[in-house]
């Protein structure tokens, strides 16, 4: 995703005094320089990757006593680090780094954009060890999850607006494998006012693992 397109989907300057709102200093920067992509330095994409790794090896780890305190102890060490880094949602990298896979958010399975427009949005998405939902299978619930946010993403950009999830109906038609690099296509098909309907494929080469349509609405000024 280009920044063009990444800024048109971001809440403007309307959006400020309600509960829908980001930093002005984000909004001066969207404005003014566009896509800010160095929020949280060179180093925040390794980052977030060493903390998916971690989550992928905690989901299928069953550590001796011995090694559950040890690694107890650190992570509280690293909890109260952190607690130093903590930000506001609107002031958090995730927020800006569209050069990284699903911005950094570590909550989405990780994805790359190769193309947003009001065409639709492409993109190559993989589950990963702790997305399992059993037998080597992506959970059901963590493909409603990218679903979500790339419907969501095509609906903003359609509508050049901000935009929040009002239904969204999921049909899984085969089993979404893991560690397995699959392609997902999102589009409006159309917008009546302020809602817009959307639809999505997720598929493994020629195989379609599962598909979603949904309903976005556009948000009004200062609606949260």
């Amino acid at each position: 995703m280009n920044e063009q397109q990444a800024g048109d989907a971001l809440p403007s300057a309307e959006h400020h005094e309600g509960a829908f709102r980001p930093m002005s200093e984000l909004i001066r920067a969207r404005d003014e320089q566009g896509i800010d992509i160095t929020r949280g330095g060179p180093h925040y994409g390794e980052y977030i990757e060493q903390v998916r790794g971690l989550m992928d090896r905690v989901r299928l780890s069953a550590p001796s006593d011995e090694l559950a305190v040890e690694a107890i102890g650190l992570l509280k060490q690293l909890n109260d680090k952190l607690d130093a880094a903590l930000v506001t949602e609107w002031s958090t990298p995730n927020w800006t780094r569209h050069d990284l896979p699903a911005r950094g958010n570590i909550t989405l399975p990780p994805f790359i954009i190769d193309h947003a427009g009001r065409d639709g949005v492409d993109a190559r998405i993989t589950f990963r060890t702790y997305h399992l939902g059993g037998n080597n299978a992506a959970h059901g619930g963590q493909v409603a999850i990218a679903f979500d946010d790339l419907l969501g993403m095509a609906a903003a950009v359609y509508a050049g607006a901000v935009t929040r999830t009002a239904s969204l109906t999921v049909d899984y038609r085969s089993i979404t494998p893991l560690r397995t690099e699959l392609q997902v296509h999102a589009w409006a098909e159309r917008q009546e006012g302020r809602k817009v309907y959307v639809r999505a494929t997720l598929k493994d080469g020629d195989r379609l693992c599962a598909e979603a349509n949904g309903l976005f609405i556009v948000l009004k000024p200062g609606q949260p």
